[in-house]
């Protein structure tokens, strides 16, 4: 019942990405939105051809954008043979039908990408139970799009509704029970883990939260010495690594977990509750940001409400900024009028706005080419000792 991921065949797809914004949002954020598509996309295997923006107070009901841009659009993916359309906001279902219906293409909304990436990545029979999960959620309400012939009479003696029952009625009831199975699943998982955390004892735990392909996994290999997947893709990281740590005389495990994203579908979110829970019972956090993106403050701020959202808002929170070997900046010259923007900033000034009046600890380092780690380890050994001394002050004398 589900659609084949595209990226299966071993021939690459090309598809075009569409961005609608309101009166408010510039080109540089459309740039920004799509950008970060343009990522996912490749991270599932699409070659993205061009992008295709507009400005509207609310989308059309019926298309989502207007009917000049749907034309421009038809017109270039039949010229350039594209094979798939991926709007950066969800769709209605009844637009996911008519936009098919008028552009004859595959069409992908955001939340629908990253549910593919997600199954694409999946490895553990957790992390494709959480997946499956997710999809069935989001699949059920948008049956009568997805299944045009599930609004015939399904008549007959012996058919289980009585004669007359739809069969979009009957898949509805098949997708409701996978649910209920695939919760009762990982409900069975999530005891099994809940006694794996209990039986690593009461050493403190540190979990790396942050937003996706931060470098997060980098960080892990590098304090854990382990081989945790680490690549240049987002959601590299679907199942959560948990490590014993030592540094010095101090042991405490570390974790490292499911990259968030702007628009992280809540399906996912629902159903990644178990791997989430590392998150939520952890002593401390480690939120890695990269310094070395454009728009890392708003990176930073989708992972805190995310991080509120999942109940995790009130942790004791090291923020470490990572990537400082790619971090690049155009200084202004002398006689430059126009106003300063984030790149004109150097990494001194960065650190002189905002992030001089936190109260959190800022670290700045970069875990690839390792530089500042020993300060890293030196203020995590800090906070975790304080921690532990916290809860046994009868193992003072071990430090």
């Amino acid at each position: 019942m589900k659609p084949v991921a595209l990226s299966t065949a071993k021939q690459q797809y090309s598809c075009v990405l569409i961005g609608v914004l309101n009166k408010f949002q510039d080109d540089s954020i459309a740039r920004e939105y799509l950008e970060e598509l343009a990522f996912l996309a490749s991270t599932y295997g699409l070659a993205t051809q061009k992008w295709f923006t507009q400005k509207l107070e609310r989308p059309d009901k019926a298309t989502f954008i207007g009917k000049g841009k749907l034309e421009e659009v038809s017109f270039f993916v039949n010229e350039h043979q594209v094979d798939v359309i991926i709007f950066d906001d969800e769709l209605s279902p009844s637009q996911q039908r008519n936009l098919e219906k008028v552009l004859g293409k595959k069409i992908l909304d955001r939340t629908t990408l990253i549910l593919e990436i997600f199954e694409q990545r999946a490895q553990t029979a957790h992390a494709k139970t959480q997946v499956q999960l997710a999809q069935y959620q989001y699949m059920l309400p948008r049956l009568t799009g997805m299944w045009t012939h599930l609004e015939r009479q399904r008549g007959g003696t012996g058919t289980r509704g009585g004669a007359g029952e739809k069969e979009i009625e009957t898949d509805r009831r098949i997708v409701r029970d996978k649910i209920a199975l695939l919760k009762e699943r990982l409900r069975e998982i999530d005891k099994q883990m809940a006694t794996q955390r209990k039986n690593r004892g009461e050493l403190i735990r540190v979990a790396l939260v942050g937003y996706t392909n931060v470098g997060k996994s980098t960080i892990m290999n590098m304090i854990s010495k382990s081989e945790v997947l680490a690549e240049n893709k987002l959601f590299a990281t679907l199942d959560t690594t948990v490590r014993k740590v030592t540094i010095e005389n101090l042991f405490f495990l570390m974790s490292d977990t499911v990259g968030f994203i702007r628009k992280l579908p809540t399906q996912l979110v629902e159903s990644f509750k178990s791997t989430l829970d590392e998150v939520r019972e952890a002593d401390l956090l480690i939120h890695v940001v990269d310094i070395s993106h454009k728009n890392f403050e708003d990176h930073l701020n989708v992972v805190k409400q995310t991080l509120q959202d999942i109940g995790a808002g009130d942790k004791p929170v090291i923020l470490l900024f990572n990537k400082i070997d790619a971090f690049t900046y155009t200084p202004k010259e002398e006689d430059d009028l126009t106003p300063t923007t984030r790149d004109n900033l150097s990494l001194e000034d960065i650190k002189n706005t905002w992030m001089k009046h936190l109260n959190t600890t800022c670290l700045f380092m970069s875990a690839l080419k390792k530089q500042n780690v020993d300060e890293f380890k030196n203020v995590l050994y800090e906070q975790v000792k304080a921690m532990h001394v916290k809860r046994y002050p009868y193992h003072n004398l071990l430090y």
